[in-house]
Protein backbone atom coordinates (compact mmCIF):
# COMPACT_ATOMS: atom_id res chain seq x y z
CA UNK A 1 0.00 0.00 0.00
CA UNK A 2 1.63 3.27 -0.94
CA UNK A 3 1.79 5.90 1.73
CA UNK A 4 -0.01 9.33 0.83
CA UNK A 5 2.42 12.03 1.96
CA UNK A 6 1.57 15.88 2.57
CA UNK A 7 3.62 18.79 2.23
CA UNK A 8 5.00 18.43 5.75
CA UNK A 9 5.92 15.33 5.41
CA UNK A 10 7.55 15.58 2.61
CA UNK A 11 9.67 18.12 4.32
CA UNK A 12 10.17 16.36 7.61
CA UNK A 13 11.55 13.37 4.90
CA UNK A 14 14.10 16.17 3.42
CA UNK A 15 15.08 16.78 6.34
CA UNK A 16 15.65 13.79 7.72
CA UNK A 17 17.20 12.25 4.63
CA UNK A 18 19.59 15.61 4.96
CA UNK A 19 20.69 14.55 8.81
CA UNK A 20 19.02 11.64 10.49
CA UNK A 21 20.96 12.69 13.85
CA UNK A 22 18.38 15.90 14.02
CA UNK A 23 16.22 16.28 16.99
CA UNK A 24 12.61 16.51 17.09
CA UNK A 25 12.87 20.13 18.56
CA UNK A 26 15.49 21.39 15.70
CA UNK A 27 13.02 19.27 12.83
CA UNK A 28 10.12 20.94 14.23
CA UNK A 29 11.54 24.83 13.79
CA UNK A 30 13.11 23.59 10.32
CA UNK A 31 9.54 22.35 8.83
CA UNK A 32 7.58 25.05 10.76
CA UNK A 33 5.43 23.23 12.99
CA UNK A 34 5.53 22.41 17.14
CA UNK A 35 7.88 19.43 18.79
CA UNK A 36 4.50 16.85 19.39
CA UNK A 37 3.26 16.85 15.55
CA UNK A 38 6.47 16.29 13.85
CA UNK A 39 7.28 13.78 16.44
CA UNK A 40 3.58 12.21 15.67
CA UNK A 41 4.28 12.45 11.89
CA UNK A 42 7.91 10.96 12.48
CA UNK A 43 6.10 7.83 14.51
CA UNK A 44 3.78 7.52 11.72
CA UNK A 45 6.02 7.10 8.57
CA UNK A 46 8.33 5.03 10.84
CA UNK A 47 4.78 2.57 11.42
CA UNK A 48 4.01 2.58 7.91
CA UNK A 49 7.17 1.34 6.92
CA UNK A 50 7.77 4.80 4.98
CA UNK A 51 10.93 4.97 7.30
CA UNK A 52 12.46 2.16 7.26
CA UNK A 53 15.76 2.87 9.89
CA UNK A 54 18.83 5.10 10.49
CA UNK A 55 21.98 4.81 9.58
CA UNK A 56 25.60 5.85 9.12
CA UNK A 57 26.67 7.28 5.92
CA UNK A 58 30.48 5.51 5.82
CA UNK A 59 32.89 7.13 3.09
CA UNK A 60 34.07 4.52 1.17
CA UNK A 61 36.97 6.67 -0.15
CA UNK A 62 38.30 7.07 4.00
CA UNK A 63 37.91 3.52 4.00
CA UNK A 64 40.00 2.68 1.03
CA UNK A 65 37.30 1.17 -0.85
CA UNK A 66 37.91 3.59 -4.34
CA UNK A 67 37.54 1.32 -7.16
CA UNK A 68 34.07 0.30 -8.42
CA UNK A 69 33.37 -2.40 -11.05
CA UNK A 70 29.34 -3.17 -12.22
CA UNK A 71 29.27 -6.55 -13.05
CA UNK A 72 27.15 -8.28 -15.57
CA UNK A 73 25.50 -11.69 -14.45
CA UNK A 74 24.47 -14.30 -16.69
CA UNK A 75 22.82 -17.64 -15.09
CA UNK A 76 22.76 -21.41 -16.22
CA UNK A 77 19.44 -21.48 -14.67
CA UNK A 78 16.80 -19.05 -14.00
CA UNK A 79 14.05 -21.08 -12.26
CA UNK A 80 13.16 -19.93 -9.36
CA UNK A 81 14.59 -22.29 -7.00
CA UNK A 82 17.98 -20.80 -8.61
CA UNK A 83 17.28 -17.36 -8.21
CA UNK A 84 16.59 -17.96 -4.78
CA UNK A 85 20.11 -19.94 -3.89
CA UNK A 86 21.78 -16.98 -5.87
CA UNK A 87 19.75 -14.28 -4.47
CA UNK A 88 20.61 -15.63 -0.51
CA UNK A 89 24.33 -16.34 -1.94
CA UNK A 90 24.72 -12.89 -3.09
CA UNK A 91 24.12 -11.18 0.17
CA UNK A 92 27.06 -13.13 1.94
CA UNK A 93 30.10 -10.72 -0.03
CA UNK A 94 30.40 -7.79 1.60
CA UNK A 95 32.29 -6.45 -1.27
CA UNK A 96 28.52 -6.32 -3.15
CA UNK A 97 27.32 -2.93 -2.68
CA UNK A 98 24.13 -3.30 -5.27
CA UNK A 99 22.51 -6.33 -6.73
CA UNK A 100 19.69 -5.86 -8.79
CA UNK A 101 17.63 -8.62 -11.05
CA UNK A 102 17.41 -7.18 -14.83
CA UNK A 103 15.26 -8.30 -17.46
CA UNK A 104 17.43 -8.33 -20.48
CA UNK A 105 20.59 -9.65 -21.80
CA UNK A 106 21.82 -10.72 -18.25
CA UNK A 107 20.27 -11.82 -15.22
CA UNK A 108 21.80 -9.67 -12.28
CA UNK A 109 23.74 -6.44 -12.64
CA UNK A 110 26.13 -6.08 -8.96
CA UNK A 111 27.61 -3.25 -7.71
CA UNK A 112 31.08 -4.27 -6.58
CA UNK A 113 33.36 -1.59 -4.25
CA UNK A 114 36.75 -3.01 -3.87
CA UNK A 115 40.47 -1.67 -3.18
CA UNK A 116 42.17 -1.76 -6.36
CA UNK A 117 41.74 -3.77 -9.67
CA UNK A 118 43.55 -6.81 -7.63
CA UNK A 119 41.33 -5.98 -4.93
CA UNK A 120 38.47 -6.70 -7.77
CA UNK A 121 40.41 -9.66 -9.50
CA UNK A 122 40.35 -11.60 -5.70
CA UNK A 123 36.79 -11.28 -5.20
CA UNK A 124 35.71 -12.00 -8.82
CA UNK A 125 37.71 -14.95 -8.74
CA UNK A 126 36.96 -16.41 -4.96
CA UNK A 127 33.46 -15.05 -4.65
CA UNK A 128 31.10 -13.90 -8.13
CA UNK A 129 32.53 -16.23 -10.07
CA UNK A 130 31.50 -19.62 -7.36
CA UNK A 131 28.29 -18.09 -6.75
CA UNK A 132 25.24 -20.66 -7.57
CA UNK A 133 24.71 -21.07 -11.62
CA UNK A 134 27.15 -18.20 -12.51
CA UNK A 135 27.53 -19.09 -16.60
CA UNK A 136 29.15 -15.87 -17.81
CA UNK A 137 29.63 -12.53 -16.61
CA UNK A 138 30.88 -9.24 -17.98
CA UNK A 139 32.94 -6.26 -15.55
CA UNK A 140 32.55 -2.65 -16.19
CA UNK A 141 34.96 -0.49 -14.01
CA UNK A 142 33.53 2.80 -13.22
CA UNK A 143 36.64 5.69 -14.24
CA UNK A 144 34.19 8.06 -11.91
CA UNK A 145 30.93 8.80 -9.74
CA UNK A 146 29.13 11.45 -11.26
CA UNK A 147 26.20 10.91 -9.08
CA UNK A 148 26.10 8.74 -6.36
CA UNK A 149 24.77 8.27 -2.75
CA UNK A 150 21.10 6.82 -2.64
CA UNK A 151 19.39 9.36 -1.08
CA UNK A 152 15.92 9.71 -1.98
CA UNK A 153 14.11 13.68 -1.94
CA UNK A 154 9.89 13.68 -2.00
Amino acid sequence: MVYQLDAQDRKILNELVADARISIAELARRVGLSKTPVALRVKALEEAGVITGYRANLSPVKLGLIHITFVEVKLSDTREAALRKFNDAVQDIPEIEECHMIAGAFDYLLKVRSRDVADYRRVMGERISTLPNVMATSSHVAMEAVVEQGTLSV
